[in-house]
């Protein structure tokens, strides 16, 4: 039994890490924020920015997993390959407000710009 409540309890908390939990947004105060790969997450993995205000995004992975290689914006159709230890930046106009998620090639790293008016 003890052992049974421990697997749902895993499974739980497995589902809320990589799925459900949310980060605070960090603003975006000056054009460039540099966000690092680590440990499963993207740091900071919630960034805020204002319609059509230009953000620079900088990489940097610190995490050899596979999973890391790419960051992927499904919406903008930008794909990067984000070598270890290099940091690789792009850069992004969003005219349209709403969430654009950001994923590593399984969905495992997770992280969205929230674009506001």
């Amino acid at each position: 039994m003890l052992i049974n409540l421990a697997g749902i309890f895993l499974i739980i908390f497995i589902i809320w890490w990589f799925w459900i939990k949310k980060s605070k947004p960090v603003k975006a105060l000056s054009d460039e924020i540099n966000i690092v790969v680590k440990d499963g997450v993207y740091s900071p993995a919630r960034i805020e920015v204002k319609t059509g205000q230009t953000v620079k995004l900088t990489f940097l992975r610190e995490d050899p997993s596979p999973c890391a290689e790419k960051v992927i914006f499904d919406k903008m159709n930008i794909t990067l390959d984000l070598p270890v230890n290099k940091k690789v930046s792009v850069s992004l106009k969003p005219e349209q407000p709403g969430e654009y998620s950001f994923t590593c090639q399984m969905k495992m790293y997770t992280g969205s710009l929230v674009v506001s008016e």
